[in-house]
């Protein structure tokens, strides 16, 4: 192993980071607070034996002192004037900020959400003052050019002093860091901060502190602030463990995977920034194919790679977002975009453009389903039972066509058992280790009632008049097709629990994007092939 796979190997250890948001607010620079607490035998870092008593007295003032300490940084981040020690003042807070326990964060910026705020009051006031001025008559006698210019300015006034009272004071806050050294980055894991508090604490102001500190990422990181970078073996041991640490859709198992991936027949593109140097915000991984790949197994495991002067295809199989902090940002469409103009260009064979995607919300979509509606059919079947009791929110859809009832009660039989067979069909998706997949016989029943739903739930479930499926919705936001589903795609333990195992192809018709970007937009059209087309149709006639 060389120099570079074995750094890489030792300063990631292959481990991605933890997904709970509360793991992803505590900064590596956390560790300062813990290596001043007293540790489990009762002594300080400083060696001095401390009673316990004492030493949670001790540890609750410092962490209350430091609290204070971070709390005055920031406000004098955003009420100082003198430039020359504004810079050091910034430095205080992003380092004081880091040094807190979770708690104090959470505390930190509920009260920055809530102190510094807009002041309503003069809003308020200044919308009086505006409602009260007569506009300039348009229609009546003309007036002189100066007669004009005094009734207006005015209004301009008041409608400067508005734009002025309507940003809230911590944009002072925001603007300051995003200008200042490692600001950028600071402010991305702030926002990474604030998620995960309202997830747990989902009040007014902190979702206005989260959209206002959306609405500036999404300014400061426009595509023309990002390089697009391919990403090679060559790079720095540091960028390639974030490759690994961050893959997210695909775990990379170990260094000749990682180095398989981009090799031949591969392709990695990320976006940086120069206020991030050597960290990729957002990068995609693409196989060049001679068809649109079915499985995952023909891009990760499949050797040799096609030859690149054979390959057709260039299938988009994983995109990773490294940064928490800039979730609801959708960098992901203008790297697309991007990067199917630069193999365009570069490689005139390539004439399709495709992903290879999982279906993340399919599996607890369908078991809802079957669950639900073996309930009611339960209740349905109880004629004497009262109609209180069989009373339900639930409406009665038809899940499985009757021959795929009467196979599946056939071929379960040594398998399972159930009250119907919607209790069946749960059983089987949800018994230990995926036993059903195990079975011939029950993967070619299983086979058409899931391939149909699963086109059901793809193309007609909905969310405000989108997809359900959160990749769905990602792909054709960015304008792409749906364009087949393949059975038992991913046969991974995550494959299997998230979707059955099957995998989606959408595609991107290059000089249709933009159409089918907008009519997706606008009405909710979701383009597809003519296959699944036909799946869609069947259902309808089924619900006629």
């Amino acid at each position: 192993m060389n120099k570079k796979g074995l750094a890489i190997l030792l300063r990631t250890r292959m481990q991605r980071p933890s997904s709970d948001p509360r793991d992803l607010a505590r900064s590596p620079l956390a560790n300062v607070v813990n290596q001043t607490l007293p540790n489990s035998d009762g002594r300080q870092s400083s060696g001095r034996l401390v009673p316990h008593g004492r030493e949670k007295l001790n540890a609750s003032t410092n962490t209350e002192r430091e609290f204070e300490v971070v709390r005055e940084s920031m406000h004098s981040a955003i009420s100082l004037s003198k430039t020359e020690i504004l810079d050091s003042v910034l430095s205080n807070f992003s380092e004081g900020y880091f040094s807190l326990s979770y708690e104090n964060r959470r505390k930190l910026l509920v009260l920055l959400a809530k102190e510094y705020d807009l002041n309503r009051t003069q809003v308020r006031d200044l919308i009086k003052q505006y409602l009260g001025l007569e506009l300039p008559e348009s229609d009546s006698a003309p007036s002189t050019g100066s007669e004009e210019e005094t009734s207006l300015s005015a209004f301009y006034r008041i409608e400067r002093n508005l734009r002025h009272a309507l940003k809230p004071m911590y944009e002072v806050l925001f603007e300051r860091l995003n200008t200042h050294p490692g600001g950028l980055k600071f402010l991305s894991n702030l926002r990474a901060d604030i998620l995960s508090i309202i997830a747990e604490e989902n009040t007014a102001s902190l979702r206005a502190l989260d959209s206002y500190l959306k609405e500036k990422l999404s300014t400061w990181l426009s595509p023309a602030a990002l390089e697009l970078h391919q990403i090679t073996w060559d790079d720095p041991a540091s960028l390639l463990e974030k490759i690994v640490a961050y893959e997210a859709v695909h775990p990379i198992s170990n260094l000749i995977d990682l180095k398989r991936r981009l090799g031949v027949g591969r392709r990695c593109f990320g976006y940086l920034h120069p206020a991030i140097p050597g960290e990729p915000l957002i990068f995609i991984e693409v196989a060049l194919m001679k068809d649109v790949a079915q499985t995952v197994q023909e891009v990760l495991w499949d050797d040799p790679p096609t030859p690149e002067c054979e390959a057709t295809c260039a299938l988009f199989y994983s995109i990773s977002s490294t940064q928490p902090g800039l979730s609801g940002i959708n960098l992901g469409r203008f790297l697309i975009k991007r990067v199917i103009t630069l193999v365009k260009r570069e490689m005139t064979n390539i004439s399709t453009f495709a992903t290879l995607s999982p279906i993340p919300g399919f599996m607890q979509w369908l078991l809802s389903k079957l669950a639900s509606q073996s309930k009611l059919a339960e209740g349905e079947a109880m004629p004497h039972s009262p109609a209180s009791d069989r009373s339900s929110s639930t409406f009665s859809e038809k899940i499985l066509e009757p021959e795929e009832e009467r196979a599946l009660m056939d071929a379960s039989a040594e398998f399972t058992s159930g009250k119907n067979s919607m209790d069946v069909m749960f059983n089987l998706l949800t018994s230990p280790n995926h036993e059903w997949t195990n079975s011939d016989k029950l993967l070619s029943v299983l086979k058409p009632p899931l391939m149909r739903l699963c086109a059901r739930y793809l193309l007609q479930e909905k969310k405000r008049g989108k997809a359900l499926d959160s990749v769905a919705n990602f792909h054709l936001q960015n304008g792409a097709m749906v364009e087949r589903i393949n059975w038992m795609g991913d046969r991974s333990e995550k494959g299997l629990h998230q979707s059955g195992g099957m995998m989606v192809n959408y595609v991107y018709r290059l000089g249709q994007i933009e159409d089918y970007a907008q009519s997706y937009f606008s009405t909710g059209l979701i383009h597809t092939s003519s296959d699944l087309r036909r799946y869609v149709e069947t259902i309808s006639r089924a619900q006629e």
